[in-house]
C-alpha cells in the first residue's frame, strides 16, 4: 500500500511554514486544480488533496496534532467523524466543512453558484469565463504610422475589423480591439484582439521617436556659398536656407515640424548636410583647370591639427 502523502508536500510548504504562506500555497494548487476550471485529468483528486491538506494546516490545533501524530492525530481530533464540521470521506483521510473554503472560494472565482463536488453538496455549475485573446501582427507605412490613419485586419472566421493606427506609434507597438477575440465560456465575454504594429521604410526620411531626419545632399560650391533650397517635410514642404561653409552631418532643425503624437506633443523635423562630389575624371577640360585654381585658393583643413603632415 502506498505511503500516505504529507500535508506539507501536498501544498509545497515548509514544515515552518506561516498562516500566509500556506493561505497562498493552497490558493494556487485551488485554482490550478479546482474541477470547475482545470481541465487536467487528475485535477479532482489533487484538488481533494489539497483542500485536505489546507484543512489541516491551517487550524492551529489540528496543525499541532499533525506535526505530532500525522494523520492519526488529526483523523481522532475534533470529536470525531461528523462532529465539528469535522468529517470522512469513504476513500480515507479528513475533509473540512465547505463553509470554511467559501471566503477563499468567493475571493478566487467571484462567489455564487457552483461549488466544489468535494464540498459537499454544490452543484458544478461552469462559471463565465472571459474568452482568450488573439494575437495578430500588421505593417503599416512609414507615413501612416508617423500620421495615423485606419486600417483592416481580415480574422479567421472571414469577419474584418477597423483598426484606428494613432500617430506617432513605433514599430512594435501594441493596440488593442476589445471583444474581438475567442468567445468566452459559459455566457462570458470574448477575449481581446492584440496587434502588433510593424512600421514600413521610407525612401528619404528616417525617425528617432518623434523627430524625422532627412539627408539633404548639395554639391561643393552649394555648401561653401550657401543656398535656399525647397525640402520636403511630412506634409508639404518648406524653402530652407543652407549656411554657407556647411559641412556633412550639420543638422538644420526646423522646430514643430516632426510628428505630433496623439497625446499632441510634437517632434522637430532636422535636414541633415551630405555634401556629394563627383569623380574628378568625369569633369570637362574646363571643369579641371577649375578644380586646380580651387584647390590652391583652399585652406588647408588639416592646418594645426597634430598627427597629420
Amino acid at each position: 500500500m502506498a505511503a500516505e502523502k504529507d500535508y506539507y508536500d501536498i501544498l509545497g510548504v515548509a514544515r515552518s511554514a506561516t498562516d500566509d504562506e500556506i493561505r497562498t500555497a493552497f490558493r494556487k494548487l485551488a485554482r490550478r486544480y479546482h474541477p470547475d476550471v482545470s481541465e487536467e485529468s487528475d485535477a479532482e483528486e489533487r484538488f481533494a488533496e489539497a483542500q485536505e491538506a489546507y484543512a489541516v494546516l491551517s487550524d492551529s490545533e489540528k496543525r499541532t496534532a499533525y506535526d505530532r501524530f500525522g494523520r492519526s492525530g488529526v483523523g481522532q481530533s475534533s470529536g470525531g467523524p461528523g462532529q465539528g464540521g469535522w468529517q470522512y470521506r469513504s476513500g480515507g483521510g479528513a475533509q473540512v466543512d465547505p463553509a470554511d473554503f467559501q471566503d477563499i472560494f468567493e475571493e478566487m472565482f467571484g462567489g455564487g453558484g457552483g461549488g466544489s463536488p468535494f464540498s459537499g453538496g454544490g452543484s458544478r455549475t461552469q462559471r463565465p469565463r472571459k474568452g482568450s485573446d488573439v494575437s495578430r501582427s500588421i505593417t503599416v507605412t512609414f507615413l501612416t504610422a508617423a500620421l495615423g490613419g485606419d486600417e483592416h485586419i481580415k480574422l479567421d472566421d472571414g469577419t474584418e475589423v477597423s483598426l484606428r493606427i494613432p500617430a506617432g506609434i513605433d514599430d512594435g507597438g501594441r493596440l488593442r480591439v476589445r471583444d474581438k477575440g475567442e468567445p468566452g465560456a459559459a455566457g462570458g465575454p470574448r477575449g481581446d484582439l492584440i496587434v502588433t504594429v510593424r512600421v514600413g521604410k521610407h525612401p528619404i526620411f528616417t525617425r528617432s521617436g518623434l523627430d524625422i531626419m532627412l539627408d539633404v545632399p548639395l554639391t561643393a560650391v552649394e555648401a561653401m556659398r550657401g543656398t535656399s533650397i525647397s525640402v520636403p517635410l511630412l506634409d508639404g514642404s518648406v524653402d530652407l536656407r543652407i549656411p554657407s561653409g556647411s559641412s556633412s552631418g550639420r543638422k538644420l532643425r526646423i522646430a514643430g515640424k516632426g510628428i505630433q503624437n496623439a497625446s499632441g506633443k510634437q517632434g522637430d523635423f532636422f535636414a541633415i548636410i551630405q555634401i556629394k562630389v563627383p569623380q574628378s575624371d568625369s569633369l570637362s577640360t574646363e571643369g579641371q583647370e577649375a578644380l586646380d585654381l580651387l584647390e590652391r585658393e583652399l585652406p588647408d583643413p588639416r592646418e594645426g591639427l597634430d598627427g597629420f603632415s
